[in-house]
């Protein structure tokens, strides 16, 4: 199994330049064809054809019905529907110089602000917006045309940070946290995305935010170990991972009756890969429970302990998670082995609707509700589980 950035990336990015050429009319004739894909239950995977048809489905429907006149895609969190969408078209072989990818990245650039951080109006979410953003021009950043911008939102996000530069000491919880914007309180969500992006620009797992990132990632596992000493670690002791360890009133449908957090799946999944990312190995005793639980707890139909809620969030935090790891195959509590990437394709293809796009038509918290958003989670996905071709 290879990612677009593997060994045919430049048989496959050439295919895309000509797919791309295809006129607007020829577009829209085929994505009015409803994707294929196999039945439920079925042992055979999708194969390339298959494959790349709900690939150039969802790339469709953003181009075509999905991209806003300013460019666009999403502006009810800021930037950040817009980077992810712009990112995931780039991570499946479109360049910089596709006019849709193009026309996204002018937005953005747009959004650029003398404190260095890439965020919409009010930039409620600075961090997070930021963090997707830098993701999104590192993937662009081929001949080095944003190496500027890119250095001051990096240097955003390493200041937004909680840690002494903000009277946060070491045994604080709150401690090398990330949260939404500069003032909200760290949770694991926005932690992750702050490692992705410092990952994406190169950042050496000893990197000094890293490190104090994965204090904070370590304190968000149901783990008790000298690396969580909090009062929820020994109350589940599961090696899953919850929300944020600094509570408050939102997080009671995120505990148990004994006052644990519960973990579930789309955390878990972001702090073993942030963990991976810090350079902790498959022998430290908190990525060996991390990998248990998912064991325990793997689900291409659902996200473990939250069921619909943040499904497609989660379904590209398990498959970035997982390819991370390394592992092509995961044994389940059963002993069952599974093929990640052609069981989370086939899912995912049974999923999209008949225009291209993907959209959580059980639950729409946490905005997946938005097409966009949720197309452009699935696409990044997806990205991760390109089957081998010749």
């Amino acid at each position: 199994m290879l990612c677009p950035n593997g060994k045919y990336a430049s048989q496959y990015r050439q295919k895309q330049e000509v797919l791309c050429a295809i006129t607007t009319t020829a577009c829209l004739l085929i994505l009015s064809v409803p994707v294929t894909a196999d039945e439920p239950g079925s042992n055979q995977g999708p194969d390339f054809t298959e494959y790349e048809n709900a690939v150039e489905g969802g790339i469709r429907y953003l181009a075509t019905v999905g991209q806003a006149p300013d460019g666009s895609f999403s502006k009810f969190a800021g930037t950040g529907p817009t980077s992810l969408a712009v990112t995931a078209m780039l991570r499946n072989g479109r360049t910089p110089r596709d006019p849709v990818v193009a026309k996204g990245l002018q937005y953005l650039e747009s959004c650029a602000h003398q404190d260095g951080g890439i965020y919409g109006k009010g930039g409620m979410f600075g961090n997070y917006e930021t963090c997707a953003a830098i993701m999104c021009f590192q993937e662009a950043n081929t001949d080095g045309q944003y190496d500027d911008l890119l250095k001051k939102a990096e240097a955003y996000i390493r200041d937004v940070q909680w840690n002494e530069s903000h009277d946060r000491e070491s045994w604080d919880s709150y401690y090398g946290g990330s949260g939404y914007g500069g003032t909200t309180r760290p949770d694991l969500s926005n932690t992750a995305f702050l490692v992705d992006a410092l990952k994406s620009r190169g950042v050496d797992e000893n990197d000094k935010a890293i490190q104090q990132a994965l204090t904070f990632v370590s304190r968000c596992q149901n783990l008790e170990t000298e690396h969580n000493t909090t009062p929820f670690a020994a109350k589940i002791n599961d090696g899953g991972f919850y929300y944020t360890p600094v509570v408050s009133e939102q997080d009671t449908d995120r505990m148990t009756a004994n006052g644990g957090l519960r973990s579930y799946g789309s955390m878990s999944y972001a702090g073993l890969k942030s963990m991976i990312y810090a350079g902790l190995n498959r022998d430290d005793p908190r990525v060996k429970s991390a990998v248990s639980w998912i064991q325990k707890h793997y689900d291409v139909k659902s996200n473990p302990g939250m069921g619909s809620a943040g499904l497609y969030y989660y379904y590209n935090t398990f498959a970035k998670s997982l390819d991370v790891l390394g592992e092509d195959l995961i044994e389940d509590a059963d002993g069952a082995k599974h093929d990640w990437r052609q069981e989370l394709t086939r899912e995912l293809m049974n999923r999209q609707q008949p225009n291209g796009s993907w959209i959580n038509q059980k639950n729409p918290r946490w905005m997946e509700g938005d097409p966009n958003l949720v197309t452009a989670f699935s696409l990044l996905a997806l990205s991760y589980c390109r089957p081998e071709f010749e």
